[in-house]
């Protein structure tokens, strides 16, 4: 049994802490891993500012990720149950494409709608915006856009999801506590 989380929200709101963490948490029961940000690597990597066209190469490269650590996470379950932890999925690539762009490729789209996660985690926008080179947007007029963005989308799609506050041991708690009862349903 495969359980996949998704954790969405504008940047700096501690997407990868998140998943890091609850990936190492439930490591203690559970086969449990975390999918980071491909977006990432590949911004360092390419060493100019992106453009629409990279969008769809970090699309596929998140899901070429995703598919291979869910592989190899599936392979060490066996027959138990297991947890997948995504950083990022094809709606934070939509968002991204849309708000940056003004458009996103059909690609992700039908990616946005093809597959299938168990759970959403929301981050909101209460922690302090944190400097680093690959993020874009410190300014809180953004930052709330973006998050209503993804709130909207996930409000309306079928896939269960919370969203996330507060400040360190606060968030991974509330996380802890939405991902604790989905795995009682």
């Amino acid at each position: 049994m495969l359980k996949k989380i998704v954790i969405v929200g504008p940047e700096s709101t501690g997407k990868s802490t998140i998943c890091s963490e609850l990936a190492q948490y439930y490591s203690q029961n559970y086969a449990a891993a975390w999918v980071p940000e491909y977006a990432r690597e590949f911004l360092e990597k390419i060493g100019r500012p992106y453009t629409y066209e990279d969008l769809l190469t970090i699309a596929k490269g998140q899901l070429e990720l995703e598919e291979r650590i869910k592989e190899k996470l599936l392979a060490e379950a066996s027959d138990g149950p297991a947890l997948l932890f995504i950083d990022t999925n094809m709606i934070v690539m939509q968002v991204w494409s849309e708000y940056v762009f003004g458009k996103c490729d059909r690609f992700i789209l039908d990616q946005v709608v093809k597959r299938s996660y168990d759970y959403y985690l929301l981050m909101n926008i209460d922690l302090p915006w944190t400097y680093d080179a690959l993020r874009e947007y410190p300014d809180l007029k953004n930052r709330e856009q973006l998050y209503h963005l993804y709130y909207d989308i996930l409000q309306r799609q079928s896939t269960p999801w919370s969203v996330i506050s507060g400040n360190g041991e606060e968030r991974r708690l509330a996380a802890i506590e939405a991902i604790d009862q989905l795995l009682r349903k």
